[in-house]
């Protein structure tokens, strides 16, 4: 198994009149297997690529690239512009559009390399892989913006993500979370909330990082990790841990969290989807969410145990992965029946 970092132009993509680059993290297996699996992942808000790399911290082991990657995949893992080693912006003027473009763009430059060979030196061509989209949280919104856009993923999970409504839960008995909601023709700094009146009323209170630790992380994780990966999220202090991002692109990063926000590119998604989320975890209805996606071909839910919000932390991190590889095989299905009707994704 190896793993190679990427920086890919996306300057015209983006189409923010600078220069701007999408950074990756190819991870491939040893072998690659005829019509391999080519998942590209995209992390939450705070977080970087490194959550899918990295073996985080918790009460199991692994890394989810590396696992799959063990078991044939290509796993390709996502910097979101304004993230990470990705290119910095202005954070307002990263919205759905030059972040998926850029994406989009970044992700196509793998396909291709791929395709010719040229990505990984000794890697055999991969000419003809099942492309799935993963996303968590922030990741989950924009896969869906993607899908929807450009539909170029055989299948996508959203993972931890709610195209209907998607809130962070807190303790029981403690005060909810009260986040704005900003309209998706507006920016962060215009302070256009449609929930202003519940803002007012929320008032300060504790800080949000703190109050989304318990939905956030599962009793089993050492409150140390829960502190080293919430502690002043998330900047962190300047002390940013490889899983983490100092910076998000702001405009999304709010944007994704008012109810129905990416409902359009939600219904127009004609690939299977899986949503999948921890027990506890940010969906407000779990179970209505398949009425997102009218389009879809297959819609499967799946609340993995003693798990949060951050699903890679978590004691039951294989069984997630497990579900996401079972639902691919799906995938292969669903689409190889496409082809043998003669329809398209």
């Amino acid at each position: 198994m190896r793993s190679l970092d990427l920086q890919v132009d996306v300057t015209e993509a983006a189409g923010l009149g600078e220069t701007a680059h999408v950074a990756l993290t190819v991870t491939v297996p040893d072998e690659v297997p005829p019509d391999p699996v080519v998942c590209f992942g995209k992390p939450g808000g705070g977080y970087a690529r490194g959550y899918y790399t990295e073996d985080l911290p918790g009460p199991a082991q692994g890394a989810q690239a590396t696992w799959h990657a063990q078991r044939g995949w290509v796993f390709v893992s996502v910097d979101h512009l304004g993230v990470g080693g990705s290119s910095q912006h202005d954070p307002e003027r990263l919205a759905y559009t030059p972040v998926v473009a850029a994406s989009q763009a970044a992700e196509a430059d793998v396909l291709q390399k791929l395709a010719a060979g040229t990505l990984v030196e000794g890697l055999a061509k991969v000419e003809h892989p099942l492309t799935i989209g993963l996303g968590q949280s922030m990741g989950g919104c924009l896969t869906i913006v993607q899908q929807g856009r450009y539909h170029g993923y055989d299948g996508i999970g959203v993972l931890g993500y709610s195209a209907l409504h998607t809130h962070p839960p807190t303790a029981p008995g403690t005060a909810p979370i009260v986040t704005p909601w900003v309209p998706r023709d507006v920016k962060p700094s215009e302070g256009i909330f449609t929930n202003g009146p519940a803002l007012a009323d929320a008032g300060p209170g504790e800080s949000n990082a703190a109050a989304m630790a318990w939905g956030f992380h599962f009793d089993d994780v050492d409150p140390a990790v829960v502190a080293r990966d919430l502690d002043d999220f998330p900047a962190r202090h300047g002390d940013v841990p490889p899983w983490g991002s100092a910076t998000v692109p702001a405009t999304v990063a709010l944007w994704c969290l008012a109810p129905g926000a990416v409902l359009a590119e939600a219904a127009a998604v004609r690939s299977p989807v899986l949503v999948a989320l921890g027990e506890r975890d940010v969906l407000a209805d779990p179970r209505g969410e398949p009425r997102a996606y009218e389009s879809a071909r297959s819609v499967d839910l799946f609340v993995c145990p003693r798990m949060g919000h951050m699903h890679n932390f978590a004691g039951t991190r294989e069984l997630f992965w497990r579900r996401i590889e079972t639902w691919a095989a799906w995938v292969r299905a669903v689409r190889d029946d496409a082809r043998g009707a003669g329809g398209g994704t």
